[in-house]
């Protein structure tokens, strides 16, 4: 369609088990979705018929950067920290990423940090990045919507 279309990144929501992560984004990009496997896979047989298989593998990996001086890293920290220190799964929760001002939507039942960031100190202040597992991805990758329709 075409037109003219508005993206922000401040439009951009993220929630970890149903709690926003507010901002304190890093400058530039602040959000990375991975998934861990490709839908198919295929093999190819010798007189050269080609079968695909579907992987039904959904997991996925996030990355949310966060400036240092960010208050989110306190909360990010408090999930990993109550991950690592009850038994059970106290720190899975609800994974949610959605474009206000648009249709992209990617969400989850279960995620859970990975791990906590790498951690430098220098003479500017620096990104954290922080490793969200996804259990079973659902995404919808939908464009933005035009303005003045």
């Amino acid at each position: 369609m075409a037109g003219t279309k508005s993206y922000s990144a401040s439009e951009v929501t993220i929630y970890l088990s149903g709690v926003l992560v507010r901002g304190g984004f890093a400058d530039g990009e602040f959000l990375r979705i991975e998934q861990e496997a490709d839908d198919w896979t295929d093999v190819i047989g010798t007189d050269g018929e080609v079968t695909r298989s579907k992987t039904n593998d959904r997991r996925a990996t996030a990355t949310i950067l966060l400036m240092q001086s960010s208050d989110d890293n306190d909360l990010l920290s408090q999930l990993s920290n109550l991950d690592r220190n009850t038994p059970g799964g106290a720190g899975v929760g609800s994974f949610l990423v959605r474009d206000q001002n648009g249709r992209a939507k990617y969400n989850a039942a279960a995620c859970w940090i990975s791990k906590p960031p790498d951690v430098s100190f220098g003479r500017e202040a620096a990104a954290r990045e922080w490793t969200i597992r996804i259990a079973r991805l659902e995404r919808f990758d939908g464009g933005n919507i035009a303005i003045g329709v």
